[in-house]
């Protein structure tokens, strides 16, 4: 072999133009992205075969991939990355602490928006939006919590139907699995088998405390009424959580997976807001021309239940930019908004 290494070939391979492009995780739902350094695998099983694969190599990974990412197609009958809604990943970027007069600062001027005295609205029988309601304590708690679990067995995926098209958002579920493609409830998920975590007391007592706060609104706005019948009580046993990028939107849609027995009760579907400001859609029809609409903010808890239970509802776009800053400075959100909506089967 004496002698090869001193020739050369005559020609060479032209380099290739552009490579496969890294894309952003935020992709369109037409075709499946890769997400933080995930390797998407050369083999897939035939109702796969329509998604384009390729083969990346990750370059210095910032943490072990889960198994479950192993394999990326995105969609509710395959496995994707781990998601976190947090930009935590980003080692290079060096955060100065800010001095004590900054944060002192900071601090007055959160405390001086969230004391400011909105008062709740009644946007129709049985649908109360209780404004600011989440404290921003425990906003950053809901935060930190979701991407604690969003990134572990049963967290964050981009769901998707049969035909290949996906929804524009991130979902995890909490207490039970709700798969969109049967548009019905279970133990574990279909593309993995992994099971849902459970609801944290956390959020069961802020829920708690959502509802107890309509029944007191109520109580004033109508007197004697018997408020408990136009909202029911309900102990959640289900949290869908959906993360929603600057340009996520939900078409109009209907909750009514729940069992007849919570349908026909009325028992409500209670939604926390945290993050972006969001155009919430609802109305009897639907129909985006008859509809109403309302932003719900960062912190903002909206029930609705009783005869208000089956709206249609969904969310006509999310106001980039719009994120409280100490939320962001606090939990590292990404740009975007968290919807957690709760409801008991």
């Amino acid at each position: 072999m004496a002698g090869r290494s001193d020739k050369k070939p005559a020609s060479s391979a032209p380099p290739r133009k552009g490579g496969y492009p890294h894309g952003s995780v935020y992709g369109s739902s037409s075709e499946p992205r890769k997400q933080d350094a995930c390797t998407f695998s050369p083999s897939v099983s035939s109702k796969d075969s329509l998604h384009k694969v390729v083969t990346l190599t990750p370059v210095q990974p910032q943490k072990p991939v889960d198994s479950r990412g192993s394999h990326c197609n995105a969609g509710s009958d395959s496995g994707e990355a781990p998601f976190d809604i947090c930009m935590s990943g980003n080692k290079c970027a060096v955060k100065l602490k800010p001095s004590i007069f900054e944060t002192n600062r900071e601090r007055k001027q959160r405390d001086r928006e969230c004391s400011k005295d909105v008062r709740p609205l009644q946007l129709r029988p049985g649908m109360v939006l209780l404004k600011r309601f989440i404290k921003p304590n425990d906003q950053v708690k809901i935060v930190k919590l979701c991407s604690q679990l969003g990134v572990g067995p049963g967290g964050f995926y981009r769901p998707g139907y049969r035909n290949g098209a996906l929804l524009k958002l991130w979902m995890m579920c909490l207490g039970k699995n709700w798969d969109p493609d049967s548009s019905s409830y279970g133990d574990r998920r279909l593309f993995d088998g992994a099971q849902p975590p459970t609801i944290p007391e956390e959020f069961q007592k802020f829920v708690q405390d959502g509802i107890q706060a309509s029944h007191e609104f109520l109580k004033q706005q109508k007197g004697a009424t018997n408020v408990v019948q136009e909202i029911p009580a309900m102990s959640p046993d289900i949290c869908i959580v959906n993360f929603y990028n600057s340009s996520g939107r939900l078409g109009l849609h209907q909750d009514k997976d729940e069992s007849q027995s919570s349908l026909d009760k009325g028992l409500p579907v209670v939604s926390f807001s945290i993050g972006e400001t969001a155009e919430f859609m609802f109305g009897d029809v639907r129909d985006e021309e008859k509809i109403s609409k309302v932003d719900l903010e960062s912190g903002d808890v909206l029930i609705f239940g009783g005869e208000s239970r089956l709206i249609f509802h969904g969310v006509n776009n999310t106001k980039p930019k719009t994120a409280p800053k100490w939320l962001t400075d606090e939990t590292s959100l990404r740009p975007g908004r968290l919807n957690l909506t709760f409801r008991q089967y």
